[in-house]
């Protein structure tokens, strides 16, 4: 039986290859992505002429939990429900806590953790009707161990592992699992700040000696939304050894 499969961020990286992968499982798509409509409807495109999958694409602010809610509107008109459920959408911030201004620490709750509130709320009902359903975060391992310089972001990806191992004990009787993937240094626009000699310094940290792809990140999540039904409450590092 196919899966309904909502997928935020997915318009480059690591929701790209996301949407690739369980394009490929045979899934119908529900795409986000808050600004790239080009992009997004490209790559529609060539899920639905490749994977032959229905594929609807919605684009709006993720961190609005209005639209939020016209996007579940919008999903039960086309497809009744979200049996899959992939909290990918995330933005990075980089510098001193202290000269981080109040609006650019809202816009990133907002955008990596309220929105993982919002879309698990509201596909949750459906989950609990049929007795079962799959949540994924698309998590770091800086909400693992923390980061300097990235403190936003290390307490946002924090958040969504708390917030990941307390929804599954909540919804583990209905039969709903919720895990977390917790990347290390994914090969992704993310990461274009470093310079060529700061990626060669990084790798080296790294025990597997590269950076992850996304494609990597994609194949953990069809397993964790095709395989184990006992795996639930995880936070999986997928990071090469590095933490």
């Amino acid at each position: 039986m196919t899966k309904t499969t909502l997928i935020t961020g997915a318009s480059r990286g690591i929701g790209r290859a996301l949407a690739y992968a369980f394009a490929a499982e045979g899934c119908p798509l529900i795409l986000n992505c808050r600004r790239s409509r080009d992009a997004l409807q490209q790559l529609a495109s060539e899920l639905t002429d490749r994977c032959h999958v229905p594929v609807y694409t919605s684009v709006g602010d993720i961190s609005d939990y209005s639209y939020v809610e016209h996007l579940y509107a919008e999903i039960s008109s086309r497809f009744s429900s979200v049996d899959i459920l992939i909290n990918n959408a995330g933005i990075s911030h980089i510098g001193l806590l202290e000269d981080m201004t109040i609006e650019e620490w809202n816009h990133m709750i907002g955008t990596n953790l309220t929105s993982v509130f919002s879309t698990c709320k509201l596909a949750i009902p459906h989950m609990l009707r049929q007795k079962s359903g799959k949540i994924i975060n698309i998590s770091s391992v800086w909400g693992i161990t923390g980061a300097s310089c990235e403190v936003a972001y290390s307490a946002c990806k924090g958040g969504i592992n708390a917030f990941t191992r307390a929804l599954a004990k909540e919804l583990a009787p209905s039969g709903i699992q919720v895990n977390a993937i917790a990347c290390g240094v994914i090969d992704t626009q993310m990461n274009a700040c470093f310079t060529a000699a700061e990626r060669r310094a990084l790798e080296d940290e790294i025990p597997a000696g590269r950076f992850g792809t996304p494609e990597e990140v994609a194949s953990l999540a069809t397993q964790l939304a095709f395989g184990n039904q006992y795996l639930t409450g995880q936070i999986i590092a997928l990071d090469g050894g590095w933490i």
